[in-house]
């Protein structure tokens, strides 16, 4: 999902977002039914939410935007948000929250369906599926050889007009959380500078743009998470795939392991069945959706990674088992609001 403009938008600006709720592409629903703030692809969401209904009889309306704008509208609705539970991309919006003291705790058995280092380390929300960060490359304009092993690597005068970036995208901060913390502040700033100039020409709004363009040979390589390509590949067929994706070395910051969450609202009024909708997200059931690869014409394109209930995989992807991304852990990358400030202060928010 797309970061707008910064981490904290006015009060005004994001509530404009979502009236009416038709705009964020809600479900009608009741006055007793769950209302979900979704910041997660709205094809995942759907099939989760068709499936819990089904399951439990509770009726669940739902709401789409941007992950940080929704972040920050229940940060200033507070006691009063009409929302029970938040699902999200990334870790740091509900990190942001839990910092604020405004998510309730997750029931035991539904975090230990989940292994503990992808979950809140307050226990304040749950891990539901993950991704990783790759490098999408054009053959015809980069060699696999050429391809940079290291994300600082970017930086280097050889990739200016190569590269393509999403600054904005939430699935970018991690990257910069990482290398804030393998590097510190200052380089960090100075990469950030570089690859801005190196992806004059590239700087698009979202992963898919980025997908897309490398794919059709409009940039020769971009950064973006494995499951844009995947998704790319179901929905416009593999005779029609002209990209590859690799990883940057092992451990390196720019590998990086994102994990997507969901959180009940302190202020939720239908505290039992959001905690029931916790639950599922996190059930075998669930985490088969997540697993199960699809295409376009049957809408079931998650190609995430489950990481609960035992679950692998059935997508043609690297085995999560085998990969071997950045050490960091979801305390580290926190709330992301340094990897933030430092995207404004490079002139890329």
């Amino acid at each position: 999902m797309r970061r707008l403009a910064g981490a904290i938008a006015s009060a005004a600006t994001v509530l404009a977002a979502c009236v009416p709720l038709a705009a964020c592409g809600s479900s009608a629903a009741g006055p007793n039914a769950l209302l979900l703030y979704s910041g997660q692809h709205e094809q995942t969401t759907e099939n989760l939410v068709s499936a819990f209904e089904q399951k439990t009889g509770i009726t669940v309306s739902v709401r789409y935007n941007d992950e940080d704008l929704f972040a920050d509208q229940i940060s200033t609705e507070g006691k009063n948000s009409p929302a029970d539970v938040f699902y999200t991309e990334n870790s740091p919006p509900l990190e942001s929250l839990q910092e604020q003291g405004l998510l309730s705790p997750v029931d035991a058995s539904t975090l230990a369906k989940t292994p503990s280092r992808f979950n809140s380390p307050q226990g304040d929300w749950v891990g539901v599926s993950a991704r990783v960060s790759v490098i999408i490359y054009n053959p015809s304009l980069i060699s696999a050889s050429q391809l940079p092993a290291h994300v600082r690597q970017l930086a280097d005068p050889q990739y200016k007009g190569k590269l393509a970036l999403a600054p904005g995208e939430t699935d970018f901060q991690p990257i910069v959380t990482a290398y804030d913390r393998q590097y510190g502040k200052a380089a960090t700033l100075t990469w950030l500078k570089a690859i801005y100039s190196n992806a004059a020409g590239h700087i698009y709004p979202d992963n898919e743009t980025i997908a897309d363009d490398v794919n059709r040979g409009q940039a020769a390589f971009g950064i973006v998470n494995q499951y844009y390509w995947y998704r790319m590949r179901a929905e416009i067929g593999a005779s029609n795939i002209h990209s590859k994706i690799t990883y940057f070395a092992p451990g390196d910051p720019g590998y990086v392991l994102d994990v997507s969450g969901a959180a009940v609202l302190k202020s939720s009024k239908h505290q039992a069945d959001a905690q029931k909708f916790l639950a599922f997200l996190v059930s075998k059931q669930a985490q088969e959706i997540i697993a199960t690869p699809g295409t376009a014409a049957n809408q079931s394109l998650s190609f995430e990674y489950p990481i609960a209930s035992g679950v692998t995989t059935r997508a043609g992807e690297t085995p999560f088992s085998q990969l071997t991304p950045y050490p960091i852990t979801i305390g580290e990358l926190g709330d992301g609001s340094t990897a933030i400030a430092l995207l404004h202060q490079a002139g890329l928010l």
